[in-house]
């Protein structure tokens, strides 16, 4: 059964009006179960409105409204999917969520593959699991943006990734949804030796040829921890290897800005990082297209930067905090800290956390864990301000992905754990008061 459970209210909005409360649920709008947050506002966009509520104190409400077509209900839901979030039918040989840790929170094992996660969150989808139904619904109700993974455009090689015999449909699958007039986000999880090469090659050419329809394509590093049981299938993003690729990509941006006006194909922020390589400049990033795949926040967050120094003061109340950061993190912030330690009365010193849960190949920062921050600081002096970002914590409940919270930390460490935005003016902001 769908539940549209409602997480909170917006105040002085209609549903507040109506005395809705967080928990409240809604079970039908014009008589229809809405069974995910799509269709709650394809039915809600109408003058009048017959709204059944299932109140957690009261039971069951129906209230006739009348209102702009335009008018909000006011809700915040728990989930964007009311009904069984659809899960994902392959069995990918790189599948991050196959090598988790065992005994971790059950949210964390949950294999999205959902079109409707696509366009309300731009969670990337595969295609495979989609019935015609489904894309009669994305035509319809014209879902766009929708982000996919490609991997690769060559049939065998992508059906062999999935371990599903149905991934080698998807120019065809790509093909039908542009025609229906679908904006459409890329990537390739790329896999040294298997993916790449002159399989990339193939992939970046097929998908450029569907542009404007394919809007972007994103390259990324495929993801190893610890807990795979086959290590070797997967070798490890070298620093040669990383310059390779970043020297032809470079070759095809430059290719792609004279025939599109527009770069099309962009690289992981990790990928420069690994080959010790400056990021792109700012123009080269485009719109960011697909800034939560990790393409281009590094130089966003230099940029940011390089905007505000020049207005810090010069001298500030003494103060002194530890930031810390991942192993890739700090090549992003040891030029910045370093900055800010000129400003007389201000001490940061930067420590950099391995990841010890998931494994030394992971270094991106929002996997840290809250086990890896109790090992990696380990006798810090008591009351020590210590700065994290909140890219590290799930944000609807503040937890790190092992479960444990900040307010853990500071208790088991005896530290100050102060959590800002991922941003640099919530960072300076934090140190500068």
């Amino acid at each position: 059964m769908a539940n549209a459970v409602i997480a909170e209210v917006i105040p002085d909005s209609l549903a507040s009006d109506l005395g809705l409360e967080p928990g409240d649920k809604i079970l039908e709008v014009n008589g229809i179960q809405p069974l995910d947050l799509i269709h709650f506002q394809f039915l809600w966009a109408d003058e009048e409105i017959n709204l059944m509520i299932e109140s957690k104190d009261k039971g069951k409400i129906l209230f006739k409204i009348e209102k702009d077509i335009d008018e909000n209900l006011g809700v915040i839901f728990e989930q964007a999917v009311f009904d069984k979030i659809r899960s994902c039918q392959n069995k990918c040989m790189f599948c991050f969520i196959e090598q988790m840790a065992p005994a971790m929170r059950s949210s964390l094992y949950v294999k999205d593959d959902d079109y409707r996660l696509s366009f309300l969150q731009g969670n990337f989808i595969t295609l495979t699991n989609l019935k015609s139904s489904d894309l009669e619904r994305i035509k319809k109700l014209h879902l766009s943006p929708l982000y996919v993974s490609v991997h690769t455009t060559d049939p065998q090689l992508r059906i062999q990734l999935l371990g599903n015999p149905k991934g080698g449909k998807i120019l065809e699958q790509l093909n039908y949804l542009i025609e229906a007039g679908i904006n459409i986000h890329t990537q390739v999880v790329l896999c040294p030796g298997i993916n790449d090469g002159e399989y990339l090659d193939k992939t970046i050419e097929d998908l450029s040829t569907l542009w404007p329809g394919v809007s972007s394509l994103a390259i990324v590093p495929v993801g190893v921890t610890k807990f795979r049981k086959d290590l070797e299938k997967f070798p490890v993003f070298s620093q040669d290897y990383a310059r390779k690729l970043i020297s032809k990509i470079s070759e095809k941006q430059k290719y792609f800005k004279e025939k599109f006006d527009y770069t099309f194909v962009f690289l992981a922020d990790e990928i420069y990082i690994q080959a010790r390589k400056d990021f792109p400049e700012l123009e080269a990033y485009e719109d960011f297209p697909q800034t939560e795949n990790g393409i281009g926040l590094s130089r966003l967050f230099i940029h940011d930067f390089e905007k505000v120094k020049n207005s810090l003061p010069s001298v500030v109340k003494e103060n002194e905090f530890t930031v810390v950061t991942s192993q890739s993190g700090k090549y992003v912030l040891e030029p910045i800290i370093k900055e800010l330690n000129k400003i007389k009365g201000l001490k940061l010193k930067l420590l950099v956390v391995n990841n010890q849960f998931f494994g030394p190949r992971v270094t991106v920062c929002g996997l840290l864990t809250g086990f890896d921050l109790l090992e990696g600081l380990k006798g810090s002096p008591p009351g020590s301000k210590v700065i994290i970002s909140d890219i590290m914590l799930k944000q609807d409940d503040y937890l790190f992905l092992d479960g444990l919270r900040p307010d853990d930390i500071s208790r088991q460490l005896n530290i100050d754990l102060i959590v800002v935005n991922n941003s640099v003016q919530s960072f300076i902001n934090e140190i500068i008061k």
